[in-house]
């Protein structure tokens, strides 16, 4: 009596697309120079100020909570470069190398192969977070003094993430529209620096800076605090209310759940700051959320769809 064959599951088709895509991001020399960017970045964010300080004979102070609120060191630029640079050849890679066709000529499906490759993609951002988070934590550790606040760790990984995955479903769609690399690469670049030129422009026109809100990136300009001069603006900082600015909103909102987020613009005569509006951190902390979620659930819709529709013959 003959036996009848293993039928091949669904699980054991997605982790192979896994670990095929996780040893292909992790041989990448795009994704290792990303990384190594990115260590460069928060070794600038650590050692920079206290050596500029032992320049000018100044003390650096302890400053117990500077590993929270640095988080990742590598900020906006950072969450896209990780996004762009592990999914870019995703889709595109499998139909201009024509590694498409013995894929698909498997027992396995589309959305198997597209939902195995995001997650890859997921996987090695997260590891990528975590080495970086870690590198953080000890190099804040030995300049600045004892941290406060460490167990808010996964709260800045989860944002972090967060951010990312909104980039990555940008690229993601363009990749599984266009079946370019190339196309990928410079289309989410065009994406990220219009929405940053945008964001600069919009701050001396507030009846239209509220779109930034609803955009990736940074959103509207705003600080934590009432500002009314230079010197106001100058001493709270810049506070991001978009969808790059989870991590941040999540751990202060934590720690200060009472604080108010206020919007200003910058007049174009005087080249001061002007009060325009405040508004609950929890509500600007929750649209932050909300608006990513919405991106990378619609995003990721249409380049599945894209992925399953797409012509072989090509």
């Amino acid at each position: 009596m003959k036996r009848k064959p293993r039928r091949v599951r669904w699980r054991d088709n997605f982790l192979a697309i896994v670990r095929y895509e996780l040893i292909w991001n992790i041989r990448k020399k795009k994704f290792l120079g990303v990384l190594i960017l990115a260590f460069v970045f928060a070794t600038i964010v650590l050692f920079l100020p206290p050596i500029l300080n032992s320049v000018n004979n100044i003390t650096t102070e302890a400053n117990p909570n500077f590993v929270i609120n640095t988080g990742t060191g590598v900020g906006s630029i950072g969450f896209f470069l990780f996004a762009l640079v592990s999914v870019m050849n995703s889709i595109p890679g499998e139909f201009e190398s024509g590694s498409i066709l013995p894929l698909l000529t498997k027992p396995i499906s589309r959305t198997t192969v597209y939902l195995g490759k995001i997650f890859a993609a997921f996987v090695t951002i997260l590891g990528a977070f975590v080495l970086l988070l870690v590198y953080i934590a000890i190099g804040g550790s030995i300049v600045y003094g004892p941290q406060n606040n460490l167990y808010l760790f996964t709260v800045v990984l989860v944002g972090s993430l967060l951010s990312t995955l909104v980039w990555m479903g940008i690229v993601m769609v363009i990749g599984s529209l266009s079946k370019s690399s190339m196309l990928a690469a410079l289309l989410g670049i065009g994406i990220w620096l219009g929405i940053n030129i945008a964001s600069g422009i919009l701050t001396v026109f507030p009846s239209q800076s509220w779109v930034l809100t609803y955009l990736p990136g940074n959103g509207a300009a705003a600080t934590l605090g009432s500002i009314t001069n230079a010197t106001d603006l100058t001493r709270l900082g810049s506070f991001s209310t978009g969808t790059d600015g989870i991590a941040t909103g999540l751990v202060t909102y934590i720690l200060n759940p009472n604080q108010n987020v206020s919007y200003y613009k910058f007049d174009i005569q005087t080249r001061l700051p002007t009060l325009i509006g405040s508004e609950p951190l929890s509500l600007t902390v929750t649209r932050s959320i909300a608006v990513a979620l919405i991106y990378i659930v619609a995003l990721n819709l249409i380049a599945w769809y894209a992925f399953k529709r797409a012509q072989i013959a090509e």
